[in-house]
């Protein structure tokens, strides 16, 4: 595709005066497997070599598959392999010709939690090791946070936000306390009061909102259980939030002292998350992709057999 307008480079060169250099200098891999069922893992590698015309010896085959960890698998068909274990050898494929950046797309989709882990462990030392720009697209905000450096937000084809996942963070500057605590007197008193009391206070930081909650007793729940939830907002060019929170947090508890007969039972900090900052940035939970419309859908089924069936 050619751009509408505007100059890109990858590695330094031109993706429309060198098209080839930069194929040459970027690997995939695809959303959806692609790998041949139907051959051996070795198999599979050794036709990417040939696609891509590059000279290759088995032992660099076995190098690239003991990365992660399939080289004992070398000879096993990839229908035998579990889904986790073909991402793993389409990692190694989109490696094979040595790429300078390497484009994954969504690679630990429809993974389980310790295999989306190990994956995450291999593209680290991936990246490490063989020295190479890694591009992700990811739905898992967890995921980006744990192995990206640099992330972009993007929402309906527009970039919302760039940064390292701590700037980010720590540009959304928004804490909540939650504090549990068991009280032994009227509750609706106990809130005005309480609300009150807090919202009078400096505490050194922005109180957003303050909101107090009776728990329903039940499964080992006291039925004078109350939660306190005050958001909080520190100013951005704040250098020390830590100290900021604890002061703000000595506050809270000394007006909580201004009440009698009442337990503290636990106190919980929530800092942001890339969650967050993604709602933050975009206004919206995460979304499915769009369907393609009917008349989309009707278009395709007309050019098609008349044994087709739209659901």
């Amino acid at each position: 595709m050619r751009p509408t307008s505007g100059t890109a480079l990858i590695n330094g060169f031109d993706i429309i005066k060198e098209p080839d250099k930069v194929r040459k200098s970027i690997g995939i891999v695809f959303q959806d497997p692609s790998s041949d069922d139907d051959l051996t893992a070795y198999e599979n590698m050794e036709f990417h070599a040939m696609i891509y015309d590059i000279p290759v010896e088995r032992a660099n085959i076995l190098e690239l598959l003991r990365l992660v960890e399939l080289d004992d698998k070398a000879d096993s068909f990839v229908k035998t392999f579990s889904g986790g274990m073909k991402r793993r050898l389409e990692l190694t494929r989109g490696l094979l010709h040595h790429p300078k950046v390497l484009f994954l797309d969504e690679p630990t989709l429809g993974l389980d939690t310790q295999t989306r882990r190990k994956i995450w462990d291999y593209i680290r030392e991936i990246a490490n090791e063989k020295e190479m720009t890694i591009i992700l697209t990811t739905h898992y905000m967890e995921e980006a946070d744990s192995i990206c450096d640099r992330i972009a937000i993007i929402d309906e084809g527009k970039i919302k936000a760039v940064g390292s996942p701590k700037e980010m963070k720590n540009n959304l500057n928004d804490y909540k306390f939650i504090i549990k605590l068991i009280k032994n007197y009227d509750y609706l008193v106990f809130e005005k009061e309480l609300e009150r009391s807090i919202k009078r206070r400096e505490l050194g930081v922005d109180i957003t909102d303050v909101n107090i909650t009776q728990n329903n007793a039940g499964n080992g729940v006291s039925a004078n259980e109350v939660v306190l939830e005050i958001d909080l907002r520190i100013n951005n060019e704040s250098k020390n939030s830590d100290a900021l929170l604890i002061d703000a947090l000595i506050s809270v508890k000394d007006a909580l002292k201004e009440f009698k007969n009442f337990e503290i039972t636990t106190i919980d900090l929530h800092k942001p998350t890339l969650d967050d900052v993604f709602i933050h940035n975009t206004g919206k939970t995460l979304r499915d992709e769009r369907a393609p419309p009917d008349r989309r859908l009707r278009m395709v089924a007309s050019k098609m057999t008349s044994g087709v069936r739209i659901r």
